[in-house]
Order: structure tokens, then sequence, then C-alpha cells
């Protein structure tokens, strides 16, 4: 009995797999990008909206197309998304100019924050309450492990055989992630049904709650204090560090590896306790770039600070995830859509802060001290908001059934 209710859901590995896919699709466009730019003969400002293009789709489709199927069994929703993402990298494999292909980039985005968001909500599911942490964080390894394997591997892919092979590529992992959702998430139970929250109106409601705001907030500032940090990272590791070009991309695969490791580090520490772990790992995060801006002409102290930024910062995102969940409980999948779009919020802006500060003539450490500024910023949002929680009779008694499930 032990053994079974410590093994790994299948439908989990298969949340896993999408995530995977997806991330790949996010990224690795950014390896490709001088290959599609000659190729559809555009400026490479104008093949960075293949980039930008994206996550604002990504923002988009977070809440809208959650909120559109709100009402909808959650198996049938994620299959649903999955058919929507191999039909965008399929057309931007097939596509003959730009346009076509900025089109498959928006229709592949557009299932990026639903995916999440309600794959969320599904992976708690699949698991003890006191695992549900844990949970979200392996769904997220997808990711993880794109930034670590995939994105390098695929970037190899189309330089050797072209950028469509890679997205011919992708189309096929889809395929794979599609038959393993088919297969092996429940369609009925916690995991594959609809919660009862009245459809929209239903999830609407749990934005009422002042928790699930301040869970937002520190969403967009937790997190985009990192990625306005990694936005310009080539640019400190080559200029300042003094790296040679070569080298950024095997430097990229060791933050990676520290994206993975704090990934699950994080969903296991927020599993035993979230707030604590938020807290703590915001803070260090903090420490982390503000020491990364002082050392970064040390390439030896950079190669450390590159992993420690990678770990901390994703370690936030499953206790980030969870507590948006944990405050939205009685209709989480919205608001579980809505904490997506806020990290991609949270990405742009991070990026345009680091630009301001580099157009501000403030040199290539500017963009890491913009970013702990922000995270700093985050911290005192989420102490705020655990104060607000404290004294609040309907966020104490949400903490106390959290920890009751616990």
């Amino acid at each position: 009995m032990a053994q079974r209710t410590s093994a790994l859901p299948g439908g989990l590995i298969a949340l896993a797999i999408g995530a995977f896919g997806i991330g790949l699709t996010e990224f690795v466009i950014m390896g490709l990008l001088p290959q599609v730019a000659a190729d559809f003969a555009v400026s490479e400002s104008v093949a960075g909206w293949l980039i930008s293009g994206y996550a604002l789709s990504v923002a988009v489709g977070g809440v809208a197309l959650t909120a559109a199927v709100t009402r909808l069994r959650r198996k049938p929703v994620l299959l649903g998304l999955m058919v929507l993402f191999i039909a965008g990298n399929l057309l931007s494999a097939l596509a003959g100019d730009y346009a076509t292909m900025l089109a498959g980039r928006i229709v592949a985005a557009l299932c990026h924050g639903a995916f999440f968001g309600i794959g969320a909500v599904v992976a708690t599911g699949l698991v003890p309450p006191a695992r549900r942490a844990g949970a979200v964080a392996l769904m997220f390894t997808g990711l993880t492990a794109a930034n670590v394997l995939g994105v390098p591997f695929g970037t190899l892919l189309g330089q050797h055989l072209g950028w469509r092979a890679t997205f011919w590529a992708i189309t096929g992992i889809g395929l794979v992630a599609l038959v393993g959702l088919a297969l092996l998430v429940p369609g009925r139970g916690p995991a594959g049904d609809a919660a009862p929250t009245g459809g929209l109106r239903g999830e609407l409601r749990a934005f009422t709650h002042a928790q699930v705001w301040f869970s937002l907030v520190v969403t967009v500032l937790g997190f985009g204090g990192m990625f306005g940090a990694f936005t310009y990272i080539a640019y400190t590791l080559t200029e300042v560090s003094g790296f040679a070009t070569g080298t950024v991309p095997w430097l990229l695969v060791l933050f990676g590896v520290g994206l993975f490791a704090g990934n699950l580090a994080g969903g296991r520490a927020a599993d035993v306790s979230l707030s604590r772990t938020l807290v703590t790992v915001l803070a260090v995060l903090t420490l982390v770039l503000a020491g990364f801006a002082l050392t970064a002409a040390s390439p030896a102290l950079t190669v450390g600070s590159l992993l420690l930024m990678g770990a901390f910062g994703f370690a936030t995102v499953p206790p980030l995830q969870m507590r948006i969940m944990k405050y939205a409980r009685r209709a989480p999948t919205l608001a579980s859509g809505a904490n997506i779009a806020a990290f991609n919020i949270g990405n742009a802006l991070g990026a345009w802060l680091g630009g301001l500060t580099i157009d501000a003539g403030l040199g290539f450490t500017a963009p890491i001290w913009a970013g702990a500024g922000l995270t700093l910023l985050g911290l005192a949002v989420l102490l705020l908001a655990e104060r607000h929680a404290r004294r609040t009779p309907a966020d104490a008694a949400a903490r106390e059934l959290a920890d009751v499930a616990a």
C-alpha cells in the first residue's frame, strides 16, 4: 500500500511532457532567431516579435482562454489545449512567410497560460493534500528541463537541419503529450472534473479576496526580478565577467540546472510550510542578485551566482502557484491561469526595467540591481500580505484549512 501511495502518477508525467514541449516552444526560438530572420528577410527587431508576441499571447490566453472554459471538465480542456499547441507549431513548421510564422507562434502561445493554470489544478488533484506543491513542481519540471536540455538540442537540431526541423520535433512532442494526457489523466474525480464554482461568475468571485491580488503582485515582482536580471545576462557574462561568447550557451545550461533543482526543492519545501518557504526564498534570491551584481567581474563567482540565481529564482514558482490556489481554493482555475499571466507580466516588467538601466548608461550589472530591487519589493508585499492574513478572519481560516489538509 505504501508503494502505491508513493508512486508517481502517470498523469503528472503526461503534464510534465506537455510542459516540456510548451517550454521548448517559448525559449528555443531565441537560438534560432537569426536563421528565421534571414529566411524570411526581416530585420532582427521584426523577428523579435516572434518572442514578444508569444509572451503577450501567453498573458492574454492565460486569463481569457481559462475564463472561457471554467464550466468544462478539465481533462477535455487539457486535450483541446494540447491540440491548439500542436496546430500552432505545425503552422510554424509549414510557414511560407513571416506573417504565417507569427500566427503560428500566437496560436501556440494561447494555450500556454491556460495549460499551466489548469494543469496545476489537475496536478494537485492527482496526489494527497500533503504533496500538492510537490506535484505542481513536478509538472513545472518539464519547463525547467526544456531550458536545460531542450533548448540546446533544439538549437543544435535547427542549426544542422534547418529551423523548421525543430518545430517539427516540437509538434511530435505535442502529439506524445496529447496521447499521454488522454491515457493517463483521470476523466473523473478531483483531477478531471471542473470544480462546482458556478462557472465564470464563481471563478471571478475568487478575485474579491485580497490575498489573491496580493499573490498576483508578489508573482509579478518576485519572479520579474529574476527574469529582469536574466534577460541581459549574455551581455553581463561577456562584457563584465569576461567570458568568451562561445561559452555563454554552456553557462546558460548551468543556469538551467539551477532552475531544475530549485523548482523541485521549492515544491518540497512548500509542502512543509508554504509561507515560510516563500519568504525565505525571496529573501535569499534578493541577496543572491545583489551579490551577483557586486561580484560579476569575477568569472569564478559569476558561475556560482548563475547557479544560485537559477535555483532560488525558480524555487519561487511552486509556492507562488500554490499560494494563489490556496486562497482561491473554491474556484482555483481562473486564479491559477491569472497567476501564469502574472509570471509573464513580471518577465516583461523585469526586461523593461533592465533595458531602461542600460539605456541610462548604468552598465550591464544594472539590470541585476534592478532585479534585486524588484524582488525586494516583492518580499515586502509578501510580508504585508502575511500580516494581513493573520489579522483577517477569512484569511486565517484559509491558512488553518491548508494546515489541516497538510
